[in-house]
């Protein structure tokens, strides 16, 4: 089945994504957005000032990307979980968006979208440019890639999950994410090549379709099953020369499976 991709206006208000092409997009870190809106009233630990909180402990734990830092700030993560886990969206804990799957970590999320800034085609171009997310989930993730990249792919295998996202971002008003129901281990090569591709869901193995879309000077930061079965996190960068795989510390995703359901 080809993959769909259904239409979907959208924008964060008071929240302006990089528009320019990769070549002249903004250096990571120059972007600066609008203050956030007004929080909804009791709904729990909501706050902006709870978000700083949340920024603050991933500032201390490494995180040092602003355009990362802001994007976690302004990007409300209670809105796409349960209203009952709302008093814990700003713990760095992963939590059940249903259908057996789960919203990553605050700081797994803002640790693999930094090292996406720290591709070479960022470097050399000035800016991060088309992103492909094998995983919608709940949309959370997709929202934070639309605040530091010109354009967000993001495919999802579970339809209900992809119609949950659909209806978290609408809201948001994102004009450059663009939603897929689709095999997320066959990429969406429409959108190739690729200046980053992320993954919230883990494998025995790097689908070859992912590589194949990656852009020269591109990256890949994907969970993978290392040594003895332990899932890691995988780097890959295409070079000129080919792919070049840095293997980090180890994390836990839900498994890579595919199909759509």
């Amino acid at each position: 089945m080809q993959p769909r991709r259904p239409g979907f206006p959208a924008r964060i208000d008071g929240l302006q994504p990089p528009r320019a092409t990769p070549a002249a997009a903004p250096a990571a870190g120059s972007w600066r957005p609008a203050p956030a809106p007004p929080m909804p009233q009791g709904v729990g630990l909501d706050s902006a000032a709870v978000r700083a909180r949340m920024v603050q402990r991933l500032a201390a734990g490494g995180v040092d990307a602003q355009a990362v830092l802001q994007a976690m700030g302004t990007v409300q993560r209670h809105r796409f979980v349960d209203s009952a886990l709302a008093n814990q969206a700003y713990e760095d804990t992963s939590l059940p968006i249903g259908l057996a799957q789960t919203i990553s970590k605050p700081s797994v999320v803002a640790r693999m979208v930094q090292l996406l800034l720290e591709a070479e085609c960022v470097r050399g171009q000035g800016g991060l440019g088309r992103v492909l997310e094998i995983g919608t989930g709940c949309g959370y993730q997709a929202a934070v890639l639309a605040c530091v990249a010109r354009e967000v792919h993001t495919i999802e295998r579970l339809r209900g999950l992809h119609e949950k996202a659909r209806e978290n971002l609408r809201p948001l008003r994102l004009n450059n994410v663009h939603l897929i129901l689709g095999d997320g281990m066959l990429g969406y090569p429409r959108g190739a090549p690729y200046a980053g591709i992320i993954a919230a869901a883990g494998g025995d193995a790097l689908p070859p379709a992912w590589c194949e879309q990656l852009a020269v000077g591109g990256r890949l930061v994907a969970p993978m099953a290392g040594a003895g079965g332990q899932q890691v996190l995988l780097v890959v960068d295409r070079t000129a020369q080919g792919l070049k795989q840095s293997v980090l510390e180890s994390v836990h995703f839900v498994p890579l499976k595919s199909g759509i359901a």
